[in-house]
């Protein structure tokens, strides 16, 4: 008979005791083990975030086969895929296999295809073999389970788009939804990383929310990918330069502005030291959000102080409330961004 668990999934940590699964360094993830109140799926492809596949990639030389390896490692150690260096983990798509007993009152059955909602760094998850490392969408195809506990949020795919073109949007679907909670009528919004899925998003509804009298400017590595943003309608202007040099984004930045400095920036980058790229361009009492899981809170929080900035500083969650049914939306609303996310990520 199954036994019930913790609603946060606790039950499945191994060490160090005492911790919830996302700060555990191992979890169980032995699927012969059921509990009242967790769904088990049958995984079909990870997503794995986009600051955590590119330290792999580094760190394996782009040799798949090596890549392969250090995910089976890390999984094998953890019980879970989080990466050591940057911590964080991404999501995953699969069919429903179990639904414990506590939880069968929800709209869900088995064989349902879901995205999970939460971190993969929290996930048990017991990988039986790699079918293929698809390097240029972070993408991993298994065979595999995972285990969704009580408090796991998940959407069920929808039937208007493919499950890999639905997997790719809601990868970063906490990012679009918070900039349409956090953007108002008005506002210039600078995006750093704005070429990649999630700056793309939200550079569709900045554009939407900050109306005929806001900015928005895209922050891009080449001119060509800032082209391609006027394309798509997901900003007004777009400057090229290095989200790791803060001087020189500074100077860009308030030249794209009339001189003035931003209302909110997002961060969307996937490397290293761009906190303060983020963070001088914005006005004092204005907004800066840290989408990037390649982000060090440590160096926002003291370079923000260095420097005498009074900003709000807005950690990445990637869950906001409905932010699966907003992100999807974009994909109906911009038959562009469908496509290309159709091109580029699927």
């Amino acid at each position: 008979m199954a036994n019930q668990g913790n609603k946060y999934g606790t039950h499945r940590v191994i060490s160090p005791a005492g911790v919830l699964t996302q700060a555990a360094q191992k979890i169980d993830n032995d699927m012969t083990k059921l509990y009242t109140n967790e769904i088990i799926c049958d995984v079909i492809s990870l997503n794995i975030d986009s600051a955590s596949f590119t330290q792999i990639k580094d760190a394996c030389g782009k040799d798949p086969e090596k890549i392969k390896e250090m995910i089976l490692s890390i999984v094998g150690e953890r019980g879970k895929m989080q990466n050591p260096v940057t911590g964080s983990g991404g999501m995953f798509i699969g069919r429903v296999a179990y639904i414990g007993d506590d939880l069968k009152g929800r709209d869900l059955k088995v064989g349902d295809t879901i995205a999970s909602l939460v971190s993969l760094s929290l996930t048990p998850l017991k990988i039986d073999q790699i079918k293929a490392i698809q390097m240029d969408i972070d993408r991993v195809d298994v065979v595999a389970k995972a285990v969704l506990f009580e408090s796991g949020i998940y959407a069920k795919l929808p039937q208007d788009m493919s499950e890999a073109l639905a997997l790719a949007a809601l990868d970063v679907a906490g990012a679009p939804a918070q900039a349409a909670k956090l953007i108002k009528p008005c506002d210039s919004v600078l995006i750093l990383g704005a070429n990649g899925k999630s700056g793309v998003l939200c550079g569709w509804e900045a554009v939407k929310r900050v109306g005929p009298t806001g900015n928005v400017v895209a922050m891009v590595r080449g001119e060509e990918k800032g082209k391609e943003l006027l394309e798509l309608g997901v900003c007004h202007k777009f400057i090229v330069t290095d989200a790791a040099r803060p001087v020189e984004l500074l100077e860009k930045a308030l030249q794209a502005n009339g001189g003035r400095e931003y209302d909110i920036s997002i961060s969307c980058v996937n490397v290293e030291n761009c906190e303060m790229s983020a963070i001088l361009p914005v006005r004092d009492g204005g907004i800066v959000y840290f989408f990037s899981m390649a982000t060090s809170f440590t160096k926002a929080a003291l370079g923000a102080e260095g420097i005498g900035k009074d900003v709000l500083m807005i950690v990445g969650n990637g869950y906001t409330k409905d932010h699966a049914e907003i992100t999807l939306e974009v994909l109906r609303e911009s038959k562009k961004i469908r496509d290309l996310f159709n091109a580029k990520y699927v």
